[in-house]
């Protein structure tokens, strides 16, 4: 990108250190739109995340406005926005982090066409996971890997891009409106975690000193021994790489565990660009789905009353904190698919609607893994609920947390 102003469209990217979109931009424009287009399409599908998403962007705005910038913000289709603002400050070129979503790789192809049509140059940067989705390819052919375990060892062999600073100094194109930010809504949870980058840093910060622990304790579902980070990874609050980075050397005992499951996330992601359709059809070729109909199970299970304590205690965490523990997670997924019969869509969809972390890429990618659609190699597997309540509570205490 040449020339003196661009535009910087911000999605699940909120955040001003190892922004490359940003930090590209400063670095080669005399003047910097840092801009949020508030999309329609996307409100109202979680009202934990529209708090979130809100409380972020606030914190965004603060960050821009210390560094002489600002956060611009329109209202609509997220092209049509972008394009009128690049008329209206006479934008040279477009960037923003390249995502894998059908929704997101839609909005980038219709972007660029836009940009073609008006000779705005458009990038798209890295940002939203560790290692770039296409940086791993299988050495025998194919366009991703399907099973993780060779991902992994793939993974571990890619440099990663360098990490970057944040901008020292942000400048606006004269007169240009920034608009105002609605309103934090309400969410649905009351205990849920609040968004933003500062916020996600020092938690980031309070949790990486007892990484040395977390082999031992991510499991333990009373203990919570978790870091936290998957909302503000969701959103872009926290870079992965710049985490990763943090955590230290993937490969040993003390960082190789927690860097392990950043790399399940890259994992699911890269599978996603290749396979945009996993919030909706089995991934696993083959797969035969033949699940039942049962509107009243489906409530029990998504009220968290279905009479199996560890199930009932890991719905209701959800419903509290917009957050479930991951061997919750995998338990109450398991049951819902696995013990009930029901399809992993509706789980998704519930999932979906509660968790600030809820993705596509992420939520669809585990959901079909536990459902044996997706890409674990024993299909067939289930967790039994009082077998994994008798290992990882063993004396109850997250149960009684839960359901007292």
């Amino acid at each position: 990108m040449t020339g003196r102003t661009a535009i910087v469209l911000f999605t699940r990217d909120l955040r001003v250190h190892d922004q490359p979109a940003l930090a590209t931009a400063c670095a080669a424009f005399d003047r910097v739109v840092p801009l949020y287009v508030l999309d329609p399409a996307l409100a109202g599908r979680s009202p934990n995340r529209d708090r979130f998403l809100h409380q972020s962007l606030a914190d965004l705005r603060a960050a821009l406005r210390e560094r002489g910038g600002d956060l611009v913000v329109r209202h609509g289709d997220p092209v049509a926005e972008t394009i009128r603002l690049a008329d209206e400050t006479h934008a040279e070129g477009v960037g923003l982090s390249a995502d894998v979503s059908r929704y997101a790789r839609r909005r980038e192809r219709r972007l660029r066409d836009e940009c073609d049509r008006r000779r705005l140059r458009l990038r798209l940067f890295p940002g939203l996971t560790v290692i770039d989705p296409g940086a791993v390819r299988p050495t025998g052919g194919g366009d991703h890997y399907r099973v993780f375990t060779p991902y992994h060892r793939a993974w571990l062999g890619v440099a990663r891009r360098a990490e970057l600073a944040a901008p020292d100094r942000i400048t606006l194109p004269d007169g240009v409106r920034v608009g105002r930010l609605p309103a934090v809504p309400k969410g649905e949870s009351p205990d849920a975690a609040p968004g933003g980058e500062s916020v996600a840093r020092r938690r980031m910060d309070g949790w990486l000193p007892t990484l040395d622990r977390y082999d031992d304790r991510h499991d333990d579902l009373a203990g919570d021994g978790t870091s936290r980070l998957s909302p503000y990874l969701r959103f872009g609050c926290l870079s992965p790489l710049a985490v990763a980075n943090r955590a230290g050397d993937p490969t040993g005992p003390t960082a190789g565990p927690f860097v392990r499951q950043l790399c399940w996330r890259d994992f699911f992601y890269q599978a996603t660009a290749a396979f945009p359709g996993m919030g909706r059809l089995a991934y696993r070729r083959g797969a035969t789905e033949a699940w039942r109909d049962d509107p009243d199970a489906l409530a029990a299970w998504t009220e968290g009353r279905t009479g199996v304590p560890i199930v009932d205690a890991g719905m209701r965490q959800l419903r509290a904190e917009g957050w479930m523990h991951n061997r919750a997670r995998l338990i109450t997924a398991s049951y819902l698919t696995k013990q009930l019969g029901l399809d992993w869509r509706a789980g998704l969809a519930v999932f979906g609607r509660w968790l600030l972390d809820g993705d596509v890429a992420n939520n669809a990618g585990n959901w079909q893994w536990v459902a044996g659609t997706g890409s674990d190699t024993k299909p067939y597997r289930r967790f039994n609920p009082d077998r994994q309540a008798a290992r990882y509570d063993p004396d109850g205490a997250y149960v009684r947390r839960w359901l007292a």
